[in-house]
């Protein structure tokens, strides 16, 4: 983000200024009503729109990957690893933000999806990595992220002997959260905006996976005091071991903020109800929500995070977790592209 509006939100968490950080936007993206949704699900429905962040398509990581490249290129790297799913949005982007500072990037695509077909394996994200040239490797141990972690260093041990430099973007629970700061800045700019409008939010709903997104969005509003609930919709594990993961990873960020001891469980909210069958696979919550989001606003969700997202978000509602009339903000972290791999499902809609 530009400098200015970077300092603004520095000025209410100036922690985030000592981080190296490479710039991949520069203005904040928009939080704007949902007018018909809201009509519909009996809430004020609000949505921060991520997914229109710039970088190949956009989503949330944009955010995330200000924070790895800046440290990428104090340490003069010329090339990026990184792993995640085959459809994966962090890899598409990762590999963009490698080519817009002159990095060559290296990807692994994780199998963690069974049934699979030849559309997944073949469009959306996948077909935007070979956009970008990106060097695309495979690794079948899906649902291990220690394994795709250790396998990356040992791809990046082969590029040292051979004279590269390369840099890491390690996502597994063992590694710093770095880029969890762009989602405590992203809680700044919320509250920031939602202050301007004169709008008390009363609950933030976010897809949680990684917990990258979910951790800095909770660390920001728990620094900032401010009182919204955060509900993190899973992704990829169920809610007792993603509310463990979000618990570790918020008080680690505080911890990179100066922040001790920054929350306990009880700040922790995840709810799993949308996500069997498991990761990257379809249901009918989700696929009632990449409906109702596309004929009611003409926005666009995905299968994977942010359509698992919103079908959490009106399970919520519907349930009485989220009482009728609140405000009630959506972020919208992205994944259009992931949608192509998914031709063959969302066709029967």
């Amino acid at each position: 983000m530009a400098q200015d509006n970077f300092e603004r939100l520095i000025s209410d968490i100036p922690p985030l200024g000592r981080f190296p950080r490479a710039e991949l936007f520069s203005s904040p993206t928009t939080l704007e009503p949902l007018k018909n949704l809201s009509k519909k699900l009996g809430v004020n429905l609000y949505i921060k729109r991520d997914d229109t962040l710039p970088l190949a398509m956009g989503g949330n990581k944009v955010r995330q990957l200000e924070y790895y490249l800046g440290e990428a290129i104090t340490q003069k790297a010329d090339t990026i690893l990184i792993t995640g799913s085959v459809q994966s949005n962090f890899v598409r982007l990762c590999a963009a933000a490698a080519r817009k500072f002159e990095m060559r990037p290296i990807v692994q695509l994780e199998e963690r999806v069974s049934n699979i077909n030849i559309e997944y394996n073949r469009s959306g994200n996948v077909l935007l990595l070979k956009m970008l040239g990106a060097k695309i490797v495979y690794f079948s141990e899906g649902e291990n992220e220690t394994q795709a972690d250790a396998n990356l260093n040992i791809i990046a041990n082969k590029l040292r002997k051979d004279g590269a430099k390369p840099y890491i973007i390690h996502l597994g629970i063992g590694h710093r959260p770095l880029g969890a700061l762009g989602y405590a800045a992203a809680a700044v700019e919320a509250i920031q905006q939602a202050t301007e409008l004169k709008l008390e939010i009363d609950h933030v709903v976010l897809p949680t996976g990684s917990a990258l997104t979910h951790s800095g969005f909770l660390a920001g509003v728990s620094i900032l005091k401010y009182p919204a609930t955060i509900h993190g919709i899973c992704v990829r594990r169920d809610s007792s071991l993603q509310t463990e993961r979000v618990l570790r990873r918020t008080n680690e960020v505080g911890q990179l903020l100066g922040y001790s001891s920054l929350i306990g469980t009880d700040a922790v909210i995840t709810d799993d109800t949308c996500l069997p069958p498991g990761y990257g696979q379809m249901n009918g919550y989700v696929a009632e929500a990449i409906k109702m989001s596309a004929i009611e606003e003409g926005i666009i969700v995905d299968p994977v995070y942010s359509g698992k997202a919103l079908a959490g978000l009106i399970h919520l509602i519907r349930s009485g977790t989220i009482p009728q009339g609140q405000n009630v903000l959506f972020l919208h972290t992205g994944g259009a592209p992931a949608n192509f791999g998914y031709q063959s499902e969302l066709e029967r809609l």
